[in-house]
């Protein structure tokens, strides 16, 4: 009845997990509990979980990265501390099973369940709005795509107390996915979370590239579009063609391992190398996918605490353009290793170092555009400068990883674990916090506190550089990656300093923590209501903060690329329209959390072979699709008399370009 689930799935022998999977149970039941003592249970389902507006959507996306990014951390902080101490007759704490489980799930955490995340939350809070939308175009997918994301990632944190997670790293490299290698429920954890999170990943890609090509404000053409609006929908555009072929990938791995075919067994003409390929056809448009929009938040960024219209704004446009179409020619350099031939990676290598020249020239352009600027060191800013200076780094190492002799030698060594986390942690975590502190009083209406934004980000660089230089000094030294145990004591003080800087980073995110408590805590005093406080730049400066569920009681017209500076140097007003019109807007719907909740129920009973339970759960996702589809009463109308009584009722400037309704 439940197929392969029995008690012993449950690690009762490992005290580290049972410690995981008690003190997460714990803090899910004081939150749980604090909600019922507050009575905020029918505020929270109405107002939250069947919420299909887009702010609020995206706030509960960012809710899910940052507790993702707590979790992968503490993973982070495993393995340092492992290898710190397991060196000669020293085991260190993480038996072998324990460190492989630990670094697979750090890196599937951290590129799927937080920085995906994480970049659908921001999407969601500005786009609508930076391109004068009252919402995306598909609202309901948009519910659909979130509670898609949060049901891979609680299959994620289930693997922790239920059985175990993947020991093949976050790539899943075949054979060591295929059931003759990893017969447990480990590589199915890994399957169905990333397989369910994707699709949600997939709808929101349509979603967001319909809503910017469709639903644009009046006058806003595609070379009018805030820098981080383009950004979005080249990703978007990444995404759509990217995951299809890890989907693909993905379903024949599950028909190896479910069906016994043999995709990537290289038995009865399986191929191997075919996963290979597609995953990091797959896997290097990714990292794009995540850096691409970071650039545009620092594009966003510079611009305002430069005080200074952006430098180049086509160049930075084409840059991403070009980026774009070159991260789908650089796949092979993630295998040079594996014996292509020499013409195959003269081409790849020479893609890798071409892809350099466009973020070069986003580089000086940012740089440009502080010149000569009054520049302003807000939180934001540190972010963004802490990103130029340590990106810059990174991008000189993976210059010197394209050349294919080089990556042979260093490939497999620390050196390249550091190279990684250079380019992604300053291009991309960076850039996501730098939009967080940024956007922030414009999905909540008060701005976070400075001073603890500030130790945060010196925290996280400090760590950083502490954490992942020795990693370049011991990928020099010889020292392979992905070791739990090693033998060479003159490894183990580079790696006893990458494991405190990792210790400072952890006080880095608790200074983010302590930060968002002393902010709520001040939000009266802090409280914004007269648009965007760090004086914004593009339309969502003209709505209130937090804007109303309609966005914009006028639908704004736009006159120039950056509709702020427009507006000033054309001297427009601040004025009242003379009427306001009824607004239609989308009803929330239970139907999105629901098909989460069955979704989840679904990857739980496929991985332990519990059929009877996936046969229920499919006709359940059926079933809720069809009441969806059978349903009436999907939108409201907020009348003209309404909209004004909520206009007046808030401090807000006029919309550019309006003098009148």
């Amino acid at each position: 009845m439940f197929g392969k689930l029995t008690l012993a799935a449950v690690p009762y022998h490992d005290p580290i997990v049972m410690g995981a999977v008690v003190g997460s149970l714990l803090g899910a039941l004081a939150v749980l509990g604090l909600i019922t003592y507050l009575k905020k249970w029918p505020y929270l389902w109405c107002e939250w979980l069947t919420s299909v507006d887009h702010k609020k959507i995206g706030i509960m996306y960012i809710i899910l990265s940052l507790i993702m990014l707590l979790r992968g951390f503490s993973d982070a902080i495993m393995m340092r501390a492992q290898q710190a101490m397991a060196v000669g007759a020293s085991p260190g704490f993480l038996p072998p099973d324990h460190f492989n489980q630990v670094f697979s799930a750090h890196g599937t955490i951290m590129i799927l369940f937080m920085a995906m995340p994480f970049l659908s939350g921001l999407m969601n809070i500005v786009i609508p709005q930076q391109i004068g939308a009252r919402d995306v175009a598909f609202p309901f997918l948009n519910a659909v795509s979130l509670w898609l994301s949060v049901a891979g990632a609680l299959l994620v944190m289930v693997s922790l107390g239920v059985g175990e997670f993947s020991k093949a790293g976050w790539s899943g490299y075949t054979p060591l996915t295929e059931l003759a290698y990893s017969p447990d429920t480990g590589v199915d954890y890994w399957l169905w979370s990333i397989q369910i999170s994707g699709v949600g990943t997939l709808l929101t890609g349509i979603n967001f590239l319909v809503t910017i090509i469709k639903m644009r404000a009046p006058g806003m053409t595609l070379m009018r579009m805030p820098l981080f609006t383009w950004t979005a929908l080249l990703t978007n555009i990444l995404i759509i063609f990217a995951f299809p072929m890890l989907t693909a990938a993905l379903f024949m791995l599950s028909l190896d391992r479910y069906l016994g075919m043999h995709f990537f067994t290289n038995d009865l003409g399986g191929n191997t190398m075919m996963y290979i390929n597609l995953f990091w056809t797959w896997g290097h448009p990714e990292v794009y996918i995540v850096i691409l929009p970071a650039f545009g938040i620092y594009s966003e960024v510079v611009a305002t605490f430069s005080r200074k219209r952006i430098f180049g704004y086509t160049s930075l446009v084409y840059a991403t353009a070009v980026i774009m179409f070159l991260s789908f020619a650089v796949w092979a350099h993630h295998f040079f290793t594996m014996g292509t031939s020499a013409n195959v990676n003269i081409f790849f290598g020479i893609s890798t170092m071409v892809i350099a020249i466009p973020t070069g020239v986003k580089v000086f352009n940012w740089l440009f555009t502080m010149y000569k600027g009054r520049v302003r060191m807000t939180t934001p800013m540190l972010w963004t400068i802490g990103f130029l200076t340590t990106f810059v780094l990174g991008g000189l190492t993976g210059v010197l990883m394209s050349i294919p002799p080089a990556d042979y030698v260093l490939h497999n060594s620390l050196f390249l674990i550091a190279h990684f986390h250079n380019m992604l942690i300053p291009g991309t975590l960076f850039g996501f916090l730098a939009g967080f502190a940024y956007w922030f009083p414009k999905a909540t209406g008060f701005k976070l506190d400075e001073t603890w934004g500030k130790r945060s980000f010196w925290c996280w660089l400090i760590g950083f550089y502490m954490s992942f230089v020795p990693l370049y000094v011991l990928g020099f030294m010889g020292m392979p990656r992905r070791m739990q145990h090693y033998d060479n004591p003159a490894w183990q003080l580079p790696l006893i300093i990458a494991a405190v800087g990792t210790l400072i980073i952890a006080a880095g995110i608790g200074c983010m923590l302590m930060q968002l408590f002393v902010s709520f805590m001040k939000r009266k005093a802090n409280a914004d209501t007269t648009g965007d406080p760090w004086d914004g730049r593009t339309l969502e400066w003209a709505t209130a903060s937090p804007p109303a569920v309609y966005n914009f009681a006028v639908i704004p017209e736009v006159h120039d690329i950056d509709a702020f500076w427009d507006m000033k140097e054309r001297g427009v007003a601040y004025a009242r329209p003379d009427h306001y019109e009824d607004i239609v807007m989308p009803k929330n719907s239970w139907h999105g959390f629901v098909l989460g909740v069955v979704a989840f129920v679904f990857g739980f009973a496929v991985i332990w072979h519990i059929w009877w339970l996936a046969a229920v759960t499919t006709l359940g996702m059926i079933a809720v699709v069809t009441a969806r589809g059978c349903a009436d009463d999907l939108f409201m109308v907020i009348p003209a008399e309404e909209v004004a009584r909520i206009e007046d009722a808030r401090v807000r400037p006029a919309l550019p370009g309006s003098t009148g309704s």
